[in-house]
């Protein structure tokens, strides 16, 4: 690639659509696409597209799809929306602070469909049957890195409802182990291929925990009604941790129920469908009443989790505008291709001219070898009081071969809605240059209370290459 001019490869993300609008000489590529965790109410997406009502199964919150309010507008019991999950989805309609939907075809991120996981802060994935596409594993891998929530509730081994040779412990293993984002252990835990009859899984004692203490109640004990455990690996992710284990088990075997981090985005994995079953659904189903059981606190338990996993608890995780460790920037890794960021065209690529640090894809400004601008941009509302920290990792080759003079640069900056330059964080140029990704973070906390554009920007010269190339950037609040 040095010396020469670069032939960039347009992203494969579908473009019709998109907004284009001119600023100055760039021309920039804009979408109206949502990043995870971006307001109240907490936005939940419960899949029925992967045979989530095989057999007996009936893992739905209502029949009414994608909206469960065409039902009933304001449920007041279980039996006001009908599925097996329906007293999940009443109780949280009940407090007022989520927007439900059910996903019944391809899941996806980065699009247009009104159930594209961009528009939403955490996804339930409640016992699939089928596997995912390559494309899903993508989307799903992506909207968790990005800031999403993921909850995966399995079944024991051998739960195969629609008899196609998969369950849901396949299924899950296969999401974590081979996809296109980081299949290397991401979540730090694999799904066990057991068939436990029964139990009742206890908490472990931690009082800070928000999903063993959250503001649905207190969680001491589960159910296991045929179902399975996980089993943890913190080598290779040290914020797995399990909260419920099976009788007789700790520590990194045994976990019934489990969270976890992935990128921006927080992960909880639940060993067995029959907690959060309520016993109520179509007919012609044989349910099990889980929800309610009394020897059990599964309620709280769901309840807790979806709060903790869409951040509307204090605890963190976005979807507010508080303090809580969040991450801030959508399509923070690029992996959406052209979405959320403004850009000028062919910026965000997946073209094999350089490489991304992580995934595939990542934003390469320059390296054209002709006198040009290019520009990346994302506007961003910091909360007032908090502290903010942009984190990104850059990548800096040249075929110029002077050591004093900068004739390619790239500069990172802070404007006001308006345009105007507030602030220059970091000038870099063809001096730079070197192997390998680097780390760089520049502290954003005097910009609290405001919404700012963040950009990037390059200016080569007219002869050689400088390439900038930027990849897993994040805008931290704490």
């Amino acid at each position: 690639m040095l010396g020469s001019r670069r032939s960039r490869r347009k992203v494969t993300t579908v473009l019709a659509g998109l907004g284009l609008l001119v600023t100055g000489a760039a021309l920039q590529v804009s979408t109206s696409a949502t990043p995870a965790h971006a307001a109240t109410p907490h936005r939940i997406l419960f899949d029925d597209g992967h045979a989530e009502e095989a057999g007996n199964a009936d893992w739905i919150i209502s029949t009414s799809k994608p909206d469960p309010l065409s039902q009933d507008s304001s449920p007041s019991s279980e039996t006001d929306w009908t599925g097996a999950l329906s007293s999940w989805g009443v109780a949280l309609q009940q407090t007022g602070d989520y927007s439900l939907k059910t996903a019944t075809s391809a899941l996806t991120y980065g699009g247009s469909a009104a159930t594209d996981l961009s528009n939403f802060d955490t996804l339930v994935l409640p016992e699939p049957n089928t596997l995912f596409t390559a494309a899903e594993k993508t989307a799903i891998m992506t909207f968790v890195k990005n800031g999403g929530g993921l909850f995966m509730v399995s079944d024991h081994t051998g739960a195969d409802r629609n008899n196609d040779g998969e369950d849901a412990v396949e299924i899950f293993n296969d999401l974590m182990s081979d996809n296109s984002v980081d299949s290397t252990d991401p979540f730090g835990f694999s799904v066990d291929s057991l068939s436990i009859s029964s139990g009742y899984p206890a908490a472990i004692s931690d009082s800070a925990d928000p999903v063993l203490h959250g503001s649905f109640g207190t969680v001491t004990k589960s159910l296991i009604a045929s179902g399975t455990t996980a089993t943890l690996k913190p080598a290779d992710n040290s914020a797995v941790k399990g909260l419920l284990y099976r009788s007789g088990y700790s520590g990194n075997t045994g976990a019934f129920f489990a969270t976890s981090t992935f990128g921006s985005g927080r992960v909880a994995f639940w060993g067995d469908s029959s907690p959060v079953d309520d016993g109520t659904g179509q007919s012609g189903n044989t349910l099990y009443d889980g929800w309610n059981d009394t020897g059990a606190t599964n309620a709280a338990l769901a309840l807790n989790a979806t709060e903790w996993l869409s951040g509307a608890s204090g605890s963190g995780g976005g979807g507010g505008t508080d303090c809580a460790d969040t991450q801030l920037l959508g399509n923070a890794g690029f992996e959406s291709g052209a979405t959320t960021w403004s850009a000028t065209s062919g910026v965000i690529t997946n073209s094999g001219g350089e490489s991304a640090r992580t995934g595939s894809y990542y934003a390469w400004l320059g390296g054209n070898g002709t006198a040009g601008t290019e520009t990346l941009s994302q506007s961003v509302a910091i909360p007032s009081g908090c502290s903010a920290t942009l984190g990104l990792y850059l990548h800096i080759d040249t075929a110029e071969t002077t050591t004093s003079t900068a004739y390619d640069t790239l500069q990172v900056q802070v404007l006001n809605s308006s345009g105007t330059v507030l602030g220059t964080l970091a000038s870099y140029s063809n001096l730079n240059a070197a192997s390998g990704y680097t780390q760089r973070s520049f502290s954003l906390s005097g910009y609290a209370g405001q919404t700012v554009t963040l950009r990037f920007t390059s200016t080569e010269g007219s002869k050689l290459q400088t390439s900038f190339v930027i990849d897993d950037t994040a805008l931290a609040v704490t």
